[in-house]
């Protein structure tokens, strides 16, 4: 079996990337791909990890980071459709998200989120709000804008929880 640097490529595989950004840490290209996917909050995956078995939320994730690590400057030119990226992930890596989204945004690439956590609404360019209700009782579009647009929208659920949310 091959050994490199004490480890086989089944325990080096087994290490989460948080382990490997570690063990790695003198490799500077493969340390900063792999400090991307702990910064984006997937620092606990396996590298030997199949993509059958991440979630929807940790795939979006993923692809992102690969948008990260591979894009070239002036190379903004993707629709990014992210479906509540945020799902399970602690305030502090919603942060970090935050922040990618932006980077994104700043190459150039447009991004459609559908999501429910304020933190990234509040941190939006623009809004559509659907509702007013979910399933049949929703669909319709209550309100659009900038969050200072929502907030002022009296028939908007979204306005009235961003309002609040702005406030503290």
């Amino acid at each position: 079996s091959c050994v490199v640097n004490d480890f086989s490529i089944d325990q080096i595989l087994n290490k989460t990337i948080s382990e490997a950004e570690i063990y790695f840490k003198d490799e500077i290209d493969i340390k900063n791909k792999l400090q991307i996917l702990t910064n984006i909050g997937l620092g606990y995956l396996k590298l030997g990890q199949g993509l059958n078995t991440l979630s929807g939320g940790e795939a979006q994730r993923l692809k992102i980071a690969k948008e990260l690590i591979q894009s070239k400057k002036g190379d903004g030119n993707k629709l990014f459709l992210l479906d509540e990226p945020t799902t399970g992930l602690h305030f502090e890596d919603i942060k970090v998200l935050i922040e990618l989204f932006n980077k994104l945004a700043n190459k150039g690439h447009s991004l459609m989120i559908i999501e429910h956590d304020l933190n990234v609404i509040a941190n939006a360019d623009w809004i559509i709000d659907m509702g007013p209700e979910g399933g049949d009782r929703g669909g319709k579009v209550i309100a659009e804008g900038r969050p200072e647009d929502i907030i002022k929208c009296k028939n908007s659920y979204t306005g009235q929880y961003l309002k609040s949310f702005l406030e503290i």
